[in-house]
């Protein structure tokens, strides 16, 4: 198994601009016994509620969508350039049709009820604070957003508390 430091969230060095919209993230939920991932390229970090917190978004119809409703913690995971062919994989096919995680030769590890990659090189533990659906009603520009959802299939917003970072050390 790999060896993960575990660090504070303030001490990341990483620009998450480019974490999440250039490197994209892995998010994963457990399945059962097992878990699902599926790629992310939208999302944020930051401070609400005094609390370290992931803003993960995630379309009604994925896979993963199912999972993080039943469960309680998730991560998002990070790959260094080399996984590029795997995050475009799983970014691509279903948990439903296809095993993600055996096809990309992943191995899962556990925190707890959160589930990781031993292949990550960052790895932000997070446990869900809030929920909702964004809607048409709220939206303001719609000329920029609208045509991201032209299936009204408006993404689930995710607040979730850093519980933990581990990084490869």
């Amino acid at each position: 198994m790999a060896d993960f430091i575990e660090i504070r969230p303030n001490e990341l060095t990483d620009n998450p601009f480019e974490l999440i919209g250039k490197d994209w993230a892995l998010v994963t939920a457990k399945n059962g016994e097992g878990c699902n991932t599926m790629t992310a390229s939208w999302g944020g970090v930051g401070i609400m509620w005094n609390k370290p917190v992931a803003f993960t978004f995630i379309r009604p119809q994925r896979f993963t969508f199912g999972l993080m409703e039943n469960e309680n913690y998730y991560t998002l995971s990070f790959f260094d350039d080399s996984y590029r062919r795997q995050l475009q994989f799983c970014g691509t096919k279903s948990g439903r049709d296809v095993d993600k995680i055996a096809e990309c030769g992943f191995t899962p590890v556990y925190d707890g009820d959160a589930p990781y990659f031993e292949e990550a090189r960052l790895v932000l533990v997070c446990r869900k604070l809030y929920a909702q659906t964004l809607n048409k009603e709220s939206i303001i520009s719609e000329k920029d957003v609208l045509p991201q959802y032209a299936a009204n299939d408006y993404h689930k917003m995710y607040i979730s508390e850093i519980v933990k970072v581990l990084k490869k050390g």
